[in-house]
């Protein structure tokens, strides 16, 4: 039996059934008409179309499991999934957003382990896996694995070649496609506020560690991203925080020519364009560099699923996440534009073939960078140093310190209040 419509469990309400049955009146984890209930904590389920394929697509080849969206506000979702845990909560699967809440859940014993499971696999056709290796230990299995490039209007970027940009490049590029004022300026550049814009791309670039509390090699890349907006050829760190401005309306409404974004954006482009929310056509170009030297290198993060170690039904939540990561999943995925862990040469050749994807030589080019760094290590003290460089990168976007005082702050909180 099939849903016909999605059943998407808000969190207020999850939360609220700490302990309690899962959906069907025996409270045993089944629907009445017999079906095993997985119950999945995820974010933005109608904005994030992976979520839904993958639900439809396992469902469609095990219909005797129903799973249901637990939907949390992406802002949210981090602290959301902590509190749940803390709370004793039930809900079988959970989308890891980031290594760094993975490292959280799996040292404070919160997930089902899956190393068992992991020594079945082709490692090799993983990207990403080996990010969830905790000495030796698996907690979860990635069934994405994004990379940032740089977004382009195609229109507005004419035939400037962005095939071997280096930062310095970029900035006079920004500088030079910036134009008009006032509520009708256009910008070169759009720099979403995320800390890993400036950190994760200088530590990437440059070989620096963002848990070695020594963080001077992020001088230049902070020197870019404030001469940048100094310049006028991007919004402001200080206005696109208060304004809560969207990179997605950045690039759709022609207000700013370039964006370095993650590669999952290409779906919700691809599923906009197809809706006739937005006309625009965007291409992808390799992430600038700080030299040139033929090789590119950026920053990603997988994205995977794990089993709550409380979980209700965790045979039937280990089914999905399995089929999700694995071949199948992949598959799915990629042909809504979603770049899948598990790859080979049929799934390349889904994810270009999907209506819309850019085919062109420099879009292809970008989805092949020479190395894609992690975005944040691995470690028991990667959450609270990433909060202390999230802070200390505010005030130093916004002017409240200057890029030296900034570093030196950071330097010092790390070595004091983590390491």
């Amino acid at each position: 039996m099939r849903k016909t419509t999605a059943r998407v469990l808000p969190v207020a309400l999850a939360v609220a059934l700490f302990g309690a049955a899962g959906c069907g009146s025996s409270g045993s984890g089944t629907t009445s008409d017999g079906r095993t209930v997985v119950k999945i904590a995820l974010w933005n389920y109608q904005q994030t179309p992976e979520f839904k394929t993958l639900i439809d697509g396992f469902e469609k080849k095990y219909p005797k499991i129903d799973v249901q969206p637990v939907d949390i506000l992406a802002d949210n979702y981090s602290d959301k999934v902590t509190t749940m845990l803390s709370g004793g909560d039930t809900t079988d699967v959970l989308t890891m957003k980031n290594v760094t809440d993975y490292a959280r859940y799996a040292t404070r014993g919160q997930l089902l382990p899956l190393t068992d499971d992991v020594k079945k696999l082709n490692k090799a056709s993983y990207a990403g896996l080996d990010n969830f290796d905790l000495k030796g230990d698996y907690y979860a299995l990635p069934y994405r694995q994004d990379f940032w490039v740089l977004f382009y209007n195609k229109a507005m970027v004419g035939k400037k070649d962005l095939s071997h940009l280096t930062w310095a490049d970029y900035d006079a590029l920004a500088k030079s496609l910036t134009h008009g004022s006032g509520s009708s300026k256009v910008y070169g550049s759009y720099l979403q506020t995320w800390r890993s814009v400036v950190q994760a791309i200088a530590s990437a670039q440059t070989g620096g560690n963002l848990l070695s509390g020594d963080y001077g090699w992020m001088k230049n890349q902070y020197k870019t991203a404030l001469d940048l907006q100094k310049s006028g050829a991007a919004l402001s760190f200080a206005t696109a925080t208060s304004q809560k401005v969207s990179y997605d309306s950045q690039l759709t409404t022609g207000k700013a020519a370039t964006v370095p974004m993650g590669t999952w954006w290409a779906a919700a482009l691809l599923a906009e364009k197809a809706q006739g929310k937005n006309p625009v056509d965007w291409g992808m170009a390799p992430m600038p560099q700080i030299t040139h030297n033929g090789k590119t290198v950026t920053f990603g993060s997988p994205t995977a699923f794990a089993v709550n170690k409380k979980a209700r039904n965790a045979d039937a939540a280990k089914k999905f996440v399995e089929w999700a990561s694995g071949p199948e999943g992949a598959t799915a995925v990629a042909k809504i534009g979603i770049v899948p862990s598990y790859t080979d040469a049929a799934i390349t050749k889904a994810f270009f073939g999907v209506k819309g994807m850019p085919t062109d030589a420099l879009s292809r080019q970008a989805m092949k960078p020479s190395k894609v760094q992690l975005e944040m290590p691995i470690s028991d003290k990667s959450s609270d140093i990433d909060q202390i460089l999230t802070e200390e990168h505010q005030l130093v976007m916004t002017g409240e310190k200057s890029i030296d005082k900034g570093i030196e702050e950071m330097n010092h909180r790390v070595k004091t209040e983590v390491q």
